[in-house]
């Protein structure tokens, strides 16, 4: 597998980022309008009646779980359909004679997949700065976690949408794994507020590290460690991205 390609790689990135704005209306502007009512009905119309949570309001407390659901939600989804969509097309075809290697298409959809998140965790944080007057304090940490997270998702998005036989089999793993997992990983609260049972579990929760590294760049302090948040999401980013890779290059239901 080399890198050589490029114009190639470009245009992937290019046509991920088009691709996006294309749908913006299905991509873009639902996670700010969801965020909206979540910053409205939780952190200031019940957060008003909460104290505050490990030292910050609970507003300033619920932003980066929101940040980190509209992330993971929006990457996945837009990977794994842009995938499936291909290959249900046939467009994925051009991928295949450009040439393009599976480094350089696997690394097409990462780069497209970090800018993406990067754009709505931006506008969804602009929401919050609003609305809850949050800002991170450690923007590099912002920044490397959403990315990190973004390219997890990428890789579960290119492996679910090779693996995917309709547009059932996508919703799959965002309906009975992603959603539940998310909102009992620590968005609308600190799991140690949850029973013993449900706090003891939520150590396998891989959502529970991924928003307790994010929250890091707001608060000083979290319900994990950051070196093991940041620790158990690189390693999930390595296995997903090496799943996604290793599918790519043996080329899983691409050649037909």
């Amino acid at each position: 597998m080399t890198f050589g390609n490029a114009v190639g790689f470009q245009t992937l990135v290019k046509r991920e980022i088009y691709r996006t704005m294309a749908v913006i209306n299905q991509v873009v502007w639902p996670p700010i309008i969801t965020t909206v009512l979540y910053v409205l009905v939780f952190g200031v119309a019940l957060g008003s009646r909460i104290p505050q949570i490990q030292g910050v309001s609970y507003a300033a407390y619920l932003v980066p779980g929101l940040i980190m659901l509209q992330v993971i939600d929006a990457t996945y989804s837009e990977v794994s359909s842009s995938v499936f969509q291909g290959r249900f097309m046939n467009s994925i075809q051009e991928l295949l004679i450009a040439p393009l290697s599976a480094v350089e298409i696997v690394a097409g959809y990462v780069i497209a997949s970090i800018l993406r998140a990067w754009l709505i965790a931006a506008l969804v944080l602009a929401a919050g700065a609003v609305l809850a007057h949050v800002l991170p304090t450690d923007w590099p940490l912002f920044f490397l976690v959403t990315a990190l997270v973004a390219t997890l998702f990428c890789g579960l998005g290119i492996v679910f949408g090779l693996f995917a036989e309709k547009f059932d089999h996508i919703a799959v793993l965002t309906t009975f794994v992603i959603t539940p997992l998310v909102f009992v990983g620590g968005v609308f609260t600190s799991t140690r507020l949850m029973p013993p049972l449900l706090r003891e579990a939520s150590l396998f929760n891989p959502m529970f590290y991924m928003i307790g590294a994010l929250r890091y760049a707001f608060t000083p302090v979290g319900d994990v460690p950051l070196p093991v948040a940041l620790g158990v999401l690189c390693a999930l980013t390595a296995i997903a991205l090496g799943a996604a890779l290793r599918l790519t290059a043996i080329g899983y239901k691409l050649r037909v």
